[in-house]
C-alpha cells in the first residue's frame, strides 16, 4: 500500500550555505505546531543527524542511494510517510554535487526540492542563482527557495521579489551570530555536547516564523520496497557498545538492525570510567577520542578487559575513533601523545588537513560492506591488513581492515543495512 506524505528534500548550491540550519529550523518550527516530522540525511553522516534528531523529536536516518541501496532508501521513506505528517531530508554539498548527487536522489524518489542560498550577499541575483538550480535539470522538480542570512525584513522582500512566479518562496533566517550551530574539525559539534542545543532550535524556529511560508508542501506517493527479513542470527548475545562524546558516531540503522537480529544493547561510557560490560562482542565505533586522550590514557581497568575479550576470541569491532583508541598511542593535533588501549600494534597522529573522505565497499570473510571514511589522522601498522576498501566514485580514500582473532579495526564506518549478514556475522565467533 502506498503512503502519502508532504516531502521537501532541503539541498543548496554549495556547502556552507545553511541546509542544516534551515533544516532544523523547519523541523522544530513544524514539531512546535504539533506535526509529526520526520527528518533523514543524504549521505554519509554522524553529527548534522544528532542536530536534526533533537529538533524534529524523532531519530534521523541516513539515505544514500549508493552506501543504502535503493530499496534500503524507499523502505525508510515509505515506513515514515505511515506515521508522519511531514518529511524533510537534508541534503550533502551541493545539489548536483556528487555521484549519487542530492539531485539524483530527488529525482530517484519524486520529492521537490528547497534550496537554501546564502542571500548575505546579494539582492536581485538571488533569483537569477535559484532559477539556475530550478532550471539545470528539468526531469527535477524544483517547489521553492529559502534564503540564509538576511540582513533585514526588506532585505527579504528584495530576495522574495526577485523569484519567477513558479518558484515559491518557503522562508528565511537572519544573519545572526546567535543562530549559528558552532562546529569543529569533523562538522558541527555533537549536538549532546551543547548544553543549550535546544535554546538554539528554538531561537532557529522563531526566526523561521517571521518570514515563513505557512503551506506545507505537496504530499509525495512513497510505495512500499521489499526488504528481506534480518535473520536472527544474535538471539540470545549480549552486545557492549560504547557511547560517550568520544565514541558517539552510531547509525541509528545500525542500532536497529543488531536489535532485529535477537542481540541486547548495552551501552557503557569509556569516559565515565565505566567497566566493560559483561558481553559475547563489543563495539568501539568512531567519535573523538583525540579530544579525550588524558581521560582515555587512565582507564586501565577498561583496557584490561578489552584485551581479556579480545584474548578469549570473542568479537570486537572498532571503527575510525575506535580503532584509534584500539592503537598503542594517538597523538593530538597539539602534539601530545598518549597511551591508548593497545589491542593492535600501531601508532597514529592527529592531522590538521583531511586525511581521508569518501565512501567504500570491502570484502571480507563475513562479505561485502559498505560504508564511508572521514578522517584527519594518519595511522602507522605494524600488520598487514586483512582487505582494502574500494572507492565507487574512483577516490584515492582506500581503507585497510586490520584482524586479530575476533578483532576487525578499520578507519570505515559500516553501514550495516547494505548487508545484514555480513554486519551481523561481524559480532560472531
Amino acid at each position: 500500500m502506498t503512503n502519502h506524505c508532504p516531502a521537501l528534500l532541503v539541498s543548496a548550491p554549495a556547502s556552507g550555505q545553511g541546509k542544516t540550519s534551515v533544516t532544523a529550523a523547519l523541523a522544530r518550527w513544524h514539531a512546535r505546531q504539533g506535526r509529526r516530522v520526520r527528518v533523514f540525511k543524504t549521505g554519509p553522516d554522524f553529527l548534522d543527524p544528532m542536530v536534526l534528531e533533537r529538533a524534529s523529536g524523532a531519530p534521523a536516518y541516513q539515505l544514500d542511494l549508493w552506501m543504502n541501496g535503493e530499496a534500503d532508501v524507499r523502505a525508510r521513506l515509505h515506513a515514515a510517510a505511515g506515521e508522519a505528517d511531514l518529511i524533510l531530508i537534508e541534503g550533502v554539498m551541493g545539489l548536483y554535487d556528487g555521484v549519487p548527487s542530492s539531485a539524483d536522489l530527488a529525482q530517484a524518489l519524486g520529492v521537490p526540492v528547497l534550496a537554501v542560498i546564502d542571500g548575505s550577499a546579494m539582492a536581485q541575483t538571488f533569483g537569477a542563482l535559484a532559477t539556475g538550480l530550478a532550471r539545470y535539470r528539468e526531469s527535477l522538480a524544483v517547489h521553492g527557495v529559502a534564503a540564509n542570512r538576511i540582513g533585514s525584513a526588506h532585505h527579504a522582500d528584495l530576495l522574495r521579489g526577485s523569484l519567477p512566479a513558479d518558484l515559491h518562496w518557503l522562508g528565511a533566517l537572519p544573519r545572526d551570530a546567535r543562530l549559528a550551530l558552532p562546529e569543529r574539525h569533523l562538522g558541527l559539534v555533537a549536538a549532546a555536547e551543547l548544553d543549550d542545543i535546544d535554546t538554539r532550535l528554538d531561537a532557529l524556529a522563531d526566526a523561521w516564523s517571521k518570514h515563513a511560508a505557512t503551506a506545507l508542501p505537496p504530499p509525495v506517493v512513497f510505495a512500499p520496497a521489499e526488504s528481506e527479513p534480518v535473520p536472527a542470527l544474535l538471539r540470545g548475545k549480549r552486545i557492549a557498545i560504547a557511547r560517550d562524546a568520544a565514541f558517539c558516531f552510531l547509525y541509528p540503522a545500525n542500532l536497529d538492525l543488531l536489535r532485529d537480529a535477537g542481540a541486547e544493547l548495552c551501552f557503557f561510557s569509556p569516559l565515565a570510567g565505566d567497566a566493560l560490560p559483561d558481553c559475547d562482542a563489543a563495539w568501539l565505533p568512531g567519535g573523538y577520542p583525540e579530544l579525550h586522550l588524558a581521560a582515555l590514557s587512565q582507564q586501565h581497568d577498561l583496557k584490561a578487559a578489552l584485551h581479556a575479550h579480545r584474548d578469549a576470541g570473542k568479537p570486537l569491532l572498532a571503527e575510525c575513533g575506535g580503532m584509534l583508541y584500539a592503537l598503542d598511542a594517538l597523538t593530538g593535533k597539539d602534539g601530545q601523545r598518549a597511551p591508548m588501549a593497545g589491542l593492535l600494534a600501531g601508532e597514529a597522529v592527529l592531522q590538521t588537513r583531511l586525511a581521508a573522505l569518501g565512501l567504500q565497499s570491502v570484502d571480507l570473510p563475513e562479505g561485502r560492506l559498505r560504508g564511508h571514511t572521514f578522517h584527519y589522522a594518519q595511522a602507522r601498522m605494524e600488520s598487514g591488513a586483512l582487505a582494502s576498501a574500494s572507492n565507487p566514485n574512483g577516490g584515492p580514500s582506500r581503507e585497510a581492515v586490520y584482524r586479530d582473532r575476533r578483532l576487525t579495526a578499520s578507519f570505515v564506518h559500516f553501514y550495516f543495512p547494505s548487508n545484514p549478514q555480513a554486519a551481523l556475522r561481524l559480532f560472531l565467533p
